[in-house]
């Protein structure tokens, strides 16, 4: 029997649906239990129509069946964070394959929004409260070393000593359906073979199938100059953007290595709108646009100009990187040069990119163009009142109504847990509490 169902958009029209198990398939012989997971499988009526002549048998591919093992899956059920996709083969044989895609829950239905959520954090105890409603989950070696494991007020009793015991208890919580991207300790090594272990640790404790490997764009910075970063001042001597053509590659270059080891990668620390194509390059599963501390340095930096303080520029494109260590001494002309491009270049002026959005909407333009279909966006590095509400208006655009499953919304689960209230909540409460009280 078909279900009709009616469209979200309310125009009173009706489509009709059959779950896979009206075509009366017979079962391939020994994959009974595999096949009766995807019996409920919902088909429009087209493909229930052409599958209802030329299919004979269902079936299931050699990788459904690693995968359900993998997962750990209840009978009758696929599992989180994969898609079924049916193929028919010759001889009528249908078969389902299981296809890993964050969009999707338990038996192929689809999350409750096609925007996916996701937690920047590696603190299995905050991570905990907000996991059922994650599809992805980033940590870096900060997020897991300064901000969990070294910081007592966090890792309580330090009950976690190592990054992967902290990954296996965060894959544990987070169960088979969320992606977890976990970034390299040293990007720089030169000996590909220790960073194809390091990946084989990641793979052996999440599983191949929620694993992401985070690879940082890697600007001047190299194996040899990294140790300016570690010492001293902890300044870089050469300008940001600045650098040998092999330094500024590497990361794509390491991206594409990886790739061919079947690795998933998630191309990270993108800050400009200009880093976006090229970044496409390294055919990546996620891209980034951090927002806040560009937002903020962009604010400063034109405080700066409007108070025509030359010396406090200076200063600030020194502290964060816009000159090389070696630059202390920068012509103030230069010193405003560099900011008034910087300033036109983000849009600061115009709506485009007064409320630091700018870099997203430029990433999103560009994956729209891209020939990458499964590439997604994570917007991440947020704070403050207004960061999470201008993005939630930014995807609301009807612009950007093609892109939405394109996006990971990625933050500390406490900035994303403040935007589940308001004021009203606690009037409310405190109504509904004085009343069952009085009963």
């Amino acid at each position: 029997m078909g279900t009709v169902n009616y469209p979200v958009n309310g125009d009173g029209q009706a489509t009709v649906a059959f779950p896979l198990v009206a075509l009366s398939l017979d079962p391939v012989s020994g994959q009974e239990a595999q096949v009766r997971r995807v019996q409920a499988l919902r088909l429009e009526a087209p493909t229930y129509a052409l599958l209802r002549t030329q299919a004979q048998y269902l079936g299931v591919s050699d990788r459904f069946t690693r995968i359900i093992e993998a997962c750990h899956t209840p009978p009758d059920h696929t599992p989180p964070g994969f898609r079924v996709e049916l193929e028919l083969l010759s001889g009528g044989l249908l078969q389902a394959d299981l296809i890993r895609d964050i969009s999707y829950d338990a038996d192929s239905r689809k999350r409750p929004t096609s925007l996916i959520f996701s937690a920047d954090s590696a603190n299995p105890y905050e991570v905990e409260p907000i996991a059922p409603m994650l599809g992805n989950l980033t940590c870096n070696p900060g997020i897991v070393y300064d901000l969990f494991i070294n910081n007592p007020e966090a890792n309580v009793g330090h009950k976690f000593n190592t990054r992967d015991e902290v990954i296996a208890e965060l894959g544990r919580i987070l169960g088979p359906g969320v992606d977890v991207s976990v970034e390299l300790n040293n990007p720089f090594e030169d000996d590909f073979g220790k960073i194809l272990e390091e990946c084989e640790t990641f793979k052996e404790i999440l599983g191949e199938h929620r694993l992401v490997v985070k690879v940082p764009h890697t600007g001047p910075v190299n194996a040899t100059n990294v140790h300016q970063l570690l010492r001293g001042d902890k300044r870089l001597d050469i300008r940001h953007d600045r650098p040998a053509t092999a330094d500024a590659l590497r990361g794509h270059n390491l991206a594409l290595r990886l790739r061919e080891h079947g690795y998933r990668i998630n191309f990270t620390l993108m800050f400009e709108p200009h880093q976006t194509a090229l970044a496409l390059q390294a055919k990546p599963a996620f891209i980034n646009s951090f927002i806040r501390h560009r937002a903020k340095q962009s604010d400063a930096i034109k405080a700066f100009l409007e108070a025509g303080d030359r010396e406090g520029l200076r200063t600030f494109l020194l502290a964060n990187d816009y000159l090389a260590s070696n630059e202390t001494d920068l012509e103030f002309s230069e010193c405003e040069a560099i900011a008034r491009e910087l300033l036109e270049y983000r849009r600061v002026d115009d709506p485009y990119g007064a409320d630091g959005l700018d870099g997203v909407r430029h990433s999103l333009r560009w994956l729209r163009q891209s020939n990458l279909p499964d590439t997604r966006l994570i917007i991440c590095s947020m704070e403050g009142s207004r960061n999470f509400p201008d993005i939630d208006n930014l995807l609301a655009d009807p612009e950007y109504a093609d892109m939405i499953e394109r996006v990971v919304l990625t933050a500390e689960p406490a900035y994303l847990a403040r935007f589940t209230s308001s004021n009203q909540v606690v009037s409310y409460q405190r109504r509904f509490m004085n009343a069952a009280a009085s009963a």
